[in-house]
């Protein structure tokens, strides 16, 4: 048997804990030998927690002392543009936490720098939840026919404050609280993604963005209307500011066919045609299974030289959207003539 492929992460921050559970599950093929983050005590605690051998506050000097096969990018979205390129001057291949870079040019222009130098995935995780997966499935097989209208809604309290005054949202992950760029970028992107593998590519026509939280730079609400190139209408309905909604995430899907329908609601996925089905899952099993699925195609692909279904060049779709969500909303011309 080949040894198992040599992992170096670069980050040790809340998101990583997925990550290092997924890359467990691939014990005998894969693992996390190294770990980097400028928090000395963060990288430390996920090498404790997680039987990583080696730790360094700087991605170069971890690069440089570590025989490594393959890179987990894991660090703020702002970083990883320079990251990637550190690591292709190494000629490793990438997985490279969505997305790609905060701006569509940014993500463009490094998409054409390592074109050809070496192997890059994009972690984009939400597509591969069971659910969605199960429901492009159903799609493929024409089980409820040609599209002609879907609609994913994501609804949450997590910028209402609680009774102690704090924001749940941001006291998950702090970080939102300074995104000028919040919703739409961090949060709909997976969703907007997901859309698209489930039918297909996109065209944003109208876009609403509002921002109820004072306490927050960006956005936490959108409406955002598209159309699919089959002519189906596409609404994703957010807002992280719902009174009466629960602090946690969980989208509703509704997608209409000519013959059937598809509609995710709480932990059931259900499908109506004239064999219609119900299919139950644990939503908690389930969002920690995307990030292993995730992770096992990286794996997959690389030893089997087949494509990655998130590729660059497939992650830059989905930017094109987000930056047609604030292009057609105004929101940044707006605080743009505000200033």
């Amino acid at each position: 048997m080949s040894k198992p492929l040599r992992i170096g992460l670069i980050g040790a921050g809340w998101v990583t804990q997925y990550h290092l559970l997924a890359w467990q599950k691939l014990a005998g093929r894969a693992a996390v030998v190294a770990i980097a983050d400028p928090s000395s005590e963060n990288a430390a605690a996920r090498a404790r927690q997680f039987g990583i051998g080696q730790c360094f506050s700087r991605a170069e000097d971890m690069l440089a002392a570590c025989e490594l096969d393959a890179v987990d990018i894991a660090a703020p979205r702002a970083f990883h543009a320079p990251l990637v390129r550190l690591v292709a001057d190494r000629g490793l291949p990438v997985l490279c936490q969505k997305p790609l870079a905060p701006t569509l040019a940014e993500a463009e222009a490094l998409a054409r720098d390592v074109e050809g130098r070496i192997r890059l995935m994009v972690h984009e995780n939400w597509r591969f939840r069971a659910h969605y997966r199960d429901a492009a499935s159903w799609i493929r097989d024409g089980r409820i026919g040609a599209v002609t209208a879907a609609r994913l809604t994501l609804l949450t309290s997590g910028t209402i404050p609680d009774a102690n005054g704090q924001y749940p949202a941001i006291e998950r992950q702090p970080f939102m609280r300074g995104e000028s760029r919040m919703l739409v970028a961090e949060v709909l992107i997976h969703h907007l993604d997901t859309l698209r593998m489930l039918l297909g590519p996109l065209d944003v026509i109208a876009a609403a963005l509002t921002q109820t939280c004072p306490d927050i730079a960006g956005e936490d609400g959108a409406v955002i209307q598209m159309r699919s190139r089959g002519g189906a209408g596409v609404s994703l309905f957010a807002s992280f500011a719902a009174h009466g909604a629960p602090i946690s995430q969980a989208d509703q899907l509704e997608i209409l066919g000519t013959i059937g329908s598809i509609r995710l609601e709480g932990t059931q996925l259900k499908l109506t045609d004239a064999q219609s089905e119900i299919r139950a899952y644990d939503l908690a099993a389930t969002y920690q299974g995307s990030y292993d699925a995730t992770i096992a195609h990286f794996i997959d692909a690389l030893q089997s030289s087949a494509p990655f279904e998130t590729s660059p060049a497939d992650n830059l779709q989905t930017l094109r959207l987000v930056e047609d969500c604030y292009r057609l909303s105004g929101r940044e011309a707006s605080r743009g003539n505000a200033r």
